[in-house]
């Protein structure tokens, strides 16, 4: 059994590693190195960032705007990610309510809902969201 990265592997890490370190704004990466509390706002700002890239939902598949990546693809860039000092995307709307709404939501559902979870301009938690104009519930 060959455990290497393939060259594409490599090709595709060294993309992750040079994005992140020409991206990730300092302020952000100093506080998770220092594991320092990280306000919304900070999650926000990196995931918006990644979501330009079509990153924000990379484990959604490109029928769905997201970047199609393979498992490999995923594991390095989480590990990247770790050993780069990026925040944690934060899981309820790429992971949890994206993938329900694009798999089961009518198109009117989907169409109200899913830009704003890849675009990372609304907050989702635990099946509630915050609007990105007021902070409140909506």
């Amino acid at each position: 059994m060959e455990l290497a990265f393939t060259a594409e592997e490599r090709a595709f890490a060294d993309e992750v590693r040079s994005f992140i370190a020409d991206k990730l704004p300092r302020d952000i990466s100093d506080r998770v190195a220092h594991d320092l509390h990280l306000q919304r706002d900070d999650f926000m700002r990196w995931q918006q960032i990644l979501a330009k890239r079509g990153w924000h939902t990379y484990t959604w598949p490109t029928s769905q705007g997201g970047a199609g990546w393979n498992a490999t693809q995923r594991y390095l860039f989480e590990v990247i990610s770790g050993e780069m000092n990026c925040p944690t995307i934060q899981p309820f709307g790429p992971r949890m309510v994206g993938p329900v709404i694009y798999n089961f939501g009518s198109p009117a559902l989907q169409e109200q809902h899913l830009s704003g979870i890849r675009d990372s301009t609304v907050w989702w938690c635990q099946g509630q969201r915050h609007c990105p104009h007021s902070g409140k519930l909506c």
